[in-house]
């Protein structure tokens, strides 16, 4: 009997342990400028070569968290994340650090509300996926993070010839945001910079639900009293302003520009953070668990519909135009792929093709250099990740013969003599005013 009841309380003590080694907080170590909770945010170019990071070193070094790109509007560089962004969250959590990832947004090229609402939560539901394929929230994951740092819908030949509208960025980020923290129990972080937030979105007080991670250089977080947002007079006026001109951050980049070896990171420099807070403030991002259903998981192979809005072909100087629209099962947009027009014989000139993404699930197919002649082929959707089942529709187009050109005169000018070459330029310092640490 004795026995019985030793035995009994032996497994109570050792409940107990557990539950508070549960319920008390951890404690992480302060260790970056101004004794803030130090932090840094890592993508595919912190691999050069394929190399990899020391995140034991870097935990040595006293980085407690690491935000890895972990999405991208563009299927390319999506996948290019998701290659390093698997290991690296699994390395850095076994040395002991904590780990978010980072969505990097593209917004779509439309100026209706319904488009702009539909983009966001496909891509949104691109990251609902990809937080359920990792298992959902654990312990030591901080909540994902949308990188909206742009507001370019439409560029041509790196120039960017259309901009979203204030309304359309804000309401692209509140649905996107909303989406995700409806989904998961926890609310994103909105990673931007301070003439992004004041210039390109609209200040809303639902917006300032969600936590910021703020990108400003030049301040140095050392000292207690330095803000980032902060102009030379005054600072930016955006959602998470506060009245006495200050903002309500929770991260805070302070450099691009950190010594990337000295915490086990290739290459040369590397983004470091700050945390805004006590070690309860940082514990109480990190609760709140989140395991996915099966109906939150990455489908294989999913259904898909394609169709066609509209089309155009004229002479052959004009480009032949195809309005694109693929669909999930539900009616929604895809969340990946992408389409090109296939010739239904190897004979058939293929002309020049350029594809433009307008939103999640359409695009538009612009094909150059056609000879006049009829033409016969498909337009076909695929998914090289493997989620979205491939598609296709016929089309059939004609192009005419263009009117031949007027020949130009022959110059018979003399030449100009060539201009004397200019000197090259200096090579700039985009360290410049930077903390370097």
């Amino acid at each position: 009997m004795k026995r019985t009841i030793l035995a009994i309380a032996l497994a109570l003590a050792m409940v107990g342990n557990v539950a508070s080694a549960v319920t008390t907080p951890a404690k992480i170590d302060a260790l970056g400028p101004g004794s803030r909770i130090h932090g840094m945010d890592i993508s595919y170019y912190q691999h050069p070569g394929n190399a990899a990071i020391n995140f034991k070193k870097m935990y040595t070094a006293g980085i407690r968290f690491v935000i890895i790109k972990g999405g991208d509007s563009i299927d390319a560089f999506d996948a290019q994340a998701v290659k390093y962004m698997v290991p690296d969250r699994l390395a850095a959590q076994s040395a002991k650090i904590y780990t978010s990832f980072y969505y990097y947004a593209t917004l779509p090229n439309a100026n209706d509300a319904a488009t702009v609402v539909k983009d966001a939560k496909a891509q949104a539901q691109k990251v609902i996926w990809r937080i359920a394929s990792l298992g959902g929230y654990g312990r030591r994951d901080l909540p994902v993070a949308l990188d909206l740092e742009k507001n370019c819908i439409l560029a041509n030949n790196g120039n960017c010839t259309r901009y979203a509208t204030n309304a359309n960025v804000t309401l692209w980020a509140q649905t996107w945001l909303d989406t995700v923290a409806a989904a998961t129990g926890r609310k994103p972080f909105v990673y931007s910079y301070p003439q992004f937030l004041e210039t390109a979105m609209a200040r809303s007080a639902a917006l300032r639900q969600y936590p910021l991670w703020l990108a400003h250089y030049s301040i140095d977080p050392a000292i207690k009293t330095a803000q980032p947002n902060a102009k030379t007079v005054g600072c930016y006026a955006d959602s998470w302003t506060n009245q006495d001109c200050t903002t309500q951050w929770q991260i805070w980049q302070y450099t691009s520009c950190g010594i990337a070896g000295k915490y086990g990171v290739p290459g040369t420099r590397v983004d470091l953070n700050v945390f805004f807070g006590n070690n309860n403030a940082f514990l109480k991002l990190v609760r709140g668990l989140w395991q996915p259903d099966n109906s939150q998981m990455l489908p294989f192979n999913e259904p898909t519909a394609i169709s066609i809005t509209a089309q155009s072909a004229l002479t052959s100087n004009d480009p032949v135009l195809f309005y694109v629209n693929v669909v999930r099962p539900d009616a929604t947009p895809v969340v990946t792929g992408s389409v090109t027009y296939v010739p239904a014989s190897t004979m058939m000139n293929p002309g020049i093709q350029s594809v433009t993404r307008n939103s999640s699930g359409s695009w538009l197919i612009r094909i150059t250099n056609l000879p006049a002649g009829s033409y016969v082929g498909t337009v076909n959707f695929t998914d090289p990740s493997g989620t979205e089942a491939a598609a296709q529709i016929p089309v059939v187009f004609t192009v005419t013969q263009a009117p031949s050109p007027t020949p130009s005169p022959i110059n018979t000018l003399p030449t100009k003599p060539s201009p004397t070459p200019s000197p090259k330029p200096k090579p700039v310092d985009s360290c410049a005013g930077q903390i370097r640490n």
